[in-house]
């Protein structure tokens, strides 16, 4: 299959000031992007933007032509957590991305995404979560095309697949809050300092490889995952959505890179080449290889 596949922007992960987010979706509205998921979904304490400011946002991208999706959080812990859950599967009127399964259990019967951390590992679960109204699910980060190859050969019908192509890859949560635990904060008294690090905290290894990142609950790569150089096979794998991840710095600039190589106006190898200096630490594509997912394999290397 050789199409154009959609390119979708990924909720914000990090903690970024109301205006900044304001702001940035104001240039979203006006970019090439054809999906945008909105909303928390790291950490309830995140709270500039309250649940009916995500809605009216949603409301002003899809009269700029997007396609709106609602991001659920991946790991609740309180009752509150669970109302605003239950808030958001019932809309009505937006498609709610589904990242853990109690959202997936409130979706069931309606159309729904599901997003990566719901880990859907097998075709098995993906025609489980089919059977209950999956519209489009997220490839686990960690696997590898020629997994992917094997799930895009036994797909339900009618169920899309979306690629995390960039961004700094969301690898675990945890109850504890690891950006206070580095303050000496406790998580309840937390001071927000997820505000201090827009593109999460990055880590050193004893020998000074920058190795993860911290953000919050959440813990990530330190390097950016960076796929557009493998244009040519997601395409072949049928691949229909393409995400990208949102940073704080360079999105105008990476998303319009993206959208010249979907539309054949610059080649991928140049759109990925284009694209290093724009990453808070470099890049990374191991698991897409089938190796440890910080390492960086180019397409040249994997030609020869």
């Amino acid at each position: 299959m050789d199409r154009r596949p959609r390119l979708s922007l990924g909720p914000v992960l990090y903690y970024w000031p109301r205006e900044q987010l304001l702001a940035f979706y104001e240039q979203v509205a006006a970019s090439p992007v054809d999906i945008v998921y909105l909303g928390e979904s790291v950490c309830s304490k995140r709270t500039l933007m309250r649940t009916d400011d995500w809605f009216d946002l949603a409301a002003r991208l899809q009269a700029a032509g997007k396609e709106v999706v609602i991001s659920t959080l991946a790991l609740l812990e309180a009752e509150s957590e669970l109302k605003r859950l239950k808030r958001i599967c019932d809309n009505g009127e937006y498609l709610v991305e589904a990242n853990d399964m109690g959202a997936v259990q409130l979706m069931r019967d309606k159309t729904f995404v599901a997003g990566h951390s719901v880990n859907i590992y097998n075709d098995r679960t993906l025609a489980l979560l089919a059977r209950q109204g999956l519209k489009r699910w997220v490839f686990p980060l960690e696997l590898s095309h020629q997994t992917l190859a094997d799930m895009q050969a036994a797909r339900p019908p009618g169920v899309e697949t979306e690629l995390f192509a960039y961004g700094r890859l969301p690898l675990a949560y945890s109850a504890r809050c690891f950006t206070a635990r580095a303050h000496n904060l406790p998580k309840d008294d937390c001071q927000y300092r997820c505000l201090d690090y827009p593109d999460g905290l990055t880590l050193s290894a004893q020998d000074d490889t920058r190795f993860l990142a911290l953000n919050g609950i959440q813990t990530q790569s330190a390097h950016t995952c960076n796929l557009l150089g493998e244009l040519d096979r997601i395409r072949e794998l049928g691949v229909e959505v393409v995400r990208i991840s949102p940073q704080s710095h360079h999105m105008e600039r990476i998303i319009e890179t993206f959208h010249k190589c979907l539309d054949g106006e610059m080649a991928p190898a140049a759109g990925h080449a284009s694209l290093e200096p724009l990453m808070p630490v470099g890049s990374c594509n191991g698991y897409w290889h089938g190796e440890a997912g910080m390492m960086s394999q180019s397409q040249a290397a994997i030609e020869g």
